[in-house]
């Protein structure tokens, strides 16, 4: 039997434990960041616990926030593993999270977890513009997000769904945040959205068919994590490159957490103290791309490819706080009033 079960109701997990003939103890994650990060730390948490059984369910942010508010009174999960913190943040308000400090509580930044250690961060995630680089030049590529705006961009730009994208609600939650530092409201904000949605010719149900638009060029640019489109230039060999935005980015903390009330909760914290250990986080530096969190990763032990990109990183200057409590109305306000009203015209 397969342990990396994705995609399944929680009843479906509750069955295949229950007819299947392993006796391991099963540890269930919920997390979104995909087959290959998530089955690679699933061997060797299992090689280090051969008496656990890792079951991980792969969805994307928001769906991991819905799934656990769904289970709230008979938790099926045990951890949940990534997540902007500001998604974190609405889970620990509703009591979806268990506190708990890791032993490296002390190497983490302020920014980077939740003061009452509810979630701590994981990885720093810089959301980027991305481009096909056989279609686009680099110097016809977008520099900046309101080049996004531009004529030339029309029913060129395809995106990710952002309803369900933690890294797409950042992204546009980060521009009605802006709009509210720089004006008092939200309505610049929205009118940036909606000149972005006239020149987007699709959004796209998940991020494999984002990057296979992309590849195939039925858009030649679009916003996305900067792990996800390095991946797809340095180890898929897609031509598919990215900037970093010359005005600021949003530099997400991705976070993890134990769920409260888990089935399993000392396995939890285990899973949780093995994934954040040094050398996992500069295993998913290496093989997955990821910009560990902690603040005593030597500079030096990453690859080169990250600490250029750190030195070219302005973060976006954001109020966290207001994109807890607001994401969600934007989300459902974007989603009933902007998304289509101006693509194609």
């Amino acid at each position: 039997m397969r342990t990396s079960i994705q995609r399944l109701a929680p009843l479906a997990l509750a069955l295949l434990s229950a007819c299947s003939s392993d006796k391991r103890t099963p540890l269930v994650i919920y997390s979104p960041h995909g087959k290959e990060l998530l089955s690679s730390v699933e061997l060797r948490f299992e090689a280090a616990h051969p008496d656990v059984d890792v079951q991980w369910v792969d969805m994307g942010s928001q769906d991991v926030l819905d799934r656990l508010r769904s289970e709230k009174t008979n938790p099926q999960a045990d951890v949940w593993f990534g997540a902007p913190a500001e998604t974190f943040m609405r889970g620990a308000r509703d009591s979806l999270l268990a506190a708990y400090k890791p032993t490296w509580a002390a190497s983490a930044p302020e920014e980077a977890h939740d003061a009452s250690d509810f979630w701590y961060g994981t990885y720093m995630t810089p959301e980027v513009i991305a481009y096909n680089s056989a279609a686009v030049t680099a110097a016809e590529a977008p520099k900046d997000w309101d080049d996004l705006l531009l004529p030339k961009w029309k029913g060129k730009i395809v995106i990710r769904d952002p309803i369900p994208s933690g890294s797409m609600r950042a992204i546009f939650g980060s521009i009605v945040a802006r709009s509210v530092a720089q004006t008092g409201n939200t309505a610049a904000g929205w009118e940036w959205l909606a000149k972005l949605d006239g020149n987007t010719k699709e959004y796209v149900l998940n991020p494999t068919i984002l990057y296979q638009k992309l590849g195939r060029q039925e858009g030649v640019v679009s916003l996305y994590n900067m792990p996800d489109i390095a991946t797809l230039e340095q180890r898929l060999h897609i031509p598919v490159t990215y900037v970093i935005p010359s005005s600021g980015t949003p530099l997400l903390v991705d976070a993890i957490g134990v769920v409260r009330g888990a089935p399993h909760p000392a396995l939890a914290k285990q899973f949780y103290e093995f994934v954040t250990t040094q050398p996992e986080l500069l295993t998913a530096a290496r093989n997955n791309l990821r910009i560990p969190a902690r603040s005593d990763i030597p500079p030096d032990s990453l690859p080169q490819w990250i600490r250029d990109a750190q030195a070219k990183i302005r973060p976006m200057q954001l109020d966290r706080r207001l994109l807890s409590d607001s994401l969600d109305a934007w989300m459902k306000h974007w989603d009933a009033s902007i998304r289509n009203s101006r693509r194609g015209k």
